[in-house]
């Protein structure tokens, strides 16, 4: 790491961009394979079903529609373009699930390398490609159990949103006062969307303390749910930086490669490659800076983690049947500054 512990919890949003950007510089090599090897995929995935669900389902099902309307009732091709229908949207629901699938798997799988090689950095044990490959199945199992954990929780969440948000609307129908209803209305909204924001800011570092601690799952969260305290709006700036380049790339996407016939095809297929690039990028930049501000945090609150304990416990993720440390394996240690 270019900066010692102690001096991260001073770091600012532009220095952790700086401290990410030298630690991917410095290491380009095994960045730039994981990158290829697990990122990339992703990134054209998600390009890819953006492209097929704005442009070929939609085509089709609007095609088919059209071919009912002026077709006679009842002739064969009426009963033809009537079954095509169904298919059609089975269809797009399987390439949705399809998409699903892999998408979660290939997260999953990058964000574990990416988190495995940076504590490798941080603990100075020599990483190398094959390693982490080698090591990735072992470390994404912790989190799947995470990622499950904070589905349930976002899913508990939401009912009880949807409920609370029922209860509301129902009052402003009934109630005695409609503009009253509607202020309330939009604090719940406002309040909702916050709590969303945070349980996302949540499992982002819940991820990371699932491979550098011996937390996993509803402990990792816990664990996340402290260390946030005293960050939670330099997280909540990054990653809503982060997610509005995002946003702004699948829109330039749509546009240009969807919508831009005067391009031409050749101009249209090297802005998608552009794009390509740019969202693998980002998604690389992004899973680093997830693990900078682990380190930012827990110098936050004063808690330094032992290089030789944390270079044991990424140890056993190398040896061939997995034993999970215990507490006492991985101590933090508490230190006072100033």
């Amino acid at each position: 790491m270019e900066v010692q512990q102690q001096e991260m919890k001073s770091l600012g949003v532009f220095d952790i961009y700086r401290e990410a950007y030298k630690i991917i510089l410095s290491r380009r090599k095994i960045f730039t394979q994981i990158t290829f090897a697990l990122i990339l995929p992703l990134s054209f995935i998600s390009l890819a079903h953006t492209i097929l669900s704005n442009t070929l389902f939609p085509k089709i099902t609007d095609q088919n529609q059209k071919d009912l309307a002026e077709t006679q009732v009842p002739t064969s091709n009426y009963a033809n373009i009537f079954d095509l229908l169904p298919s059609t949207s089975a269809s797009y629901w399987l390439l949705q699930a399809a998409y699903t699938i892999f998408s979660f798997i290939l997260f999953l799988l990058s964000t574990s390398a990416i988190v495995y090689t940076m504590a490798c950095i941080y603990s100075g044990r020599e990483v190398t490609f094959r390693l982490v490959m080698s090591v990735v199945p072992k470390v994404w199992k912790r989190l799947m159990v995470t990622f499950f954990t904070i589905f349930l929780a976002l899913c508990t969440y939401h009912v009880v949103a949807f409920l609370v948000l029922a209860l509301v609307a129902v009052l402003i129908a009934f109630g005695p006062n409609t503009n009253v209803g509607l202020v309330i209305l939009s604090v719940v909204v406002v309040l909702y969307l916050m709590g969303f924001l945070y349980m996302s800011i949540v499992w982002q570092l819940a991820s990371t303390i699932s491979v550098l601690e011996d937390s996993y799952g509803f402990q990792a969260m816990k664990k996340s749910n402290q260390l946030i305290r005293g960050k939670v709006g330099m997280a909540t700036f990054i990653f809503l930086k982060l997610g509005l380049v995002y946003y702004m790339l699948h829109k330039a996407l749509e546009r240009v490669v969807l919508h831009g016939e005067p391009l031409g095809m050749v101009n249209r297929v090297a802005f998608a490659n552009v794009c390509l690039s740019l969202l693998s990028l980002l998604s690389l930049f992004e899973r680093v800076i997830q693990t900078v501000i682990y380190f930012v945090c827990k110098s936050h609150h004063h808690e330094n983690i032992d290089k030789l304990a944390l270079s044991d416990h990424l140890q056993v993720y190398t040896q061939e049947y997995y034993i999970p440390l215990k507490g006492d394996n991985l101590q933090l240690k508490q230190f006072n500054v100033g």
